[in-house]
């Protein structure tokens, strides 16, 4: 298991991946050639894959994500290190953040622990 900031990468093994996830369509590479797990809404900054690799995402904004790498990669984001994956399937899954009543994705990490350790003062 691998976490990268809001980001836990759970290696799943071939025959344990949905049967649909392979005829979901493959996510675009961003304008840098990157796989982009997931972007910062705040900063811009992005959780990536370098390398050979497909994402694909089930439907709706807590669908499940696939990374497939077939012969690993690396993750890199600009405020993280760099992250080895070796090749085989991965669940992409992105923290939530708890409101009573409500699960909403984290927006920034970062930014909300500022915030939250700045109002416990």
């Amino acid at each position: 298991m691998y976490r990268q900031g809001d980001v836990l990468i759970v290696p799943v093994a071939e025959a344990a991946v949905p049967p649909g996830t392979h005829r979901l369509p493959h996510q675009p590479r961003d304008a840098r050639g990157r796989l982009v797990l997931a972007l910062g809404e705040v900063t811009g900054h992005a959780h990536a894959v370098i390398g050979p690799g497909t994402l694909v995402r089930e439907a709706g904004p807590f669908g499940a994500s696939y990374l497939h790498l077939p012969d690993g990669g690396r993750v890199v984001h600009e405020e993280h290190a760099a992250i080895s994956l070796p090749k085989g399937w991965y669940r992409v899954v992105r923290q939530r953040e708890y409101a009573p009543g409500a699960v909403r994705v984290v927006a920034d990490w970062d930014s909300a622990l500022k915030w939250r350790t700045e109002a416990a003062r």
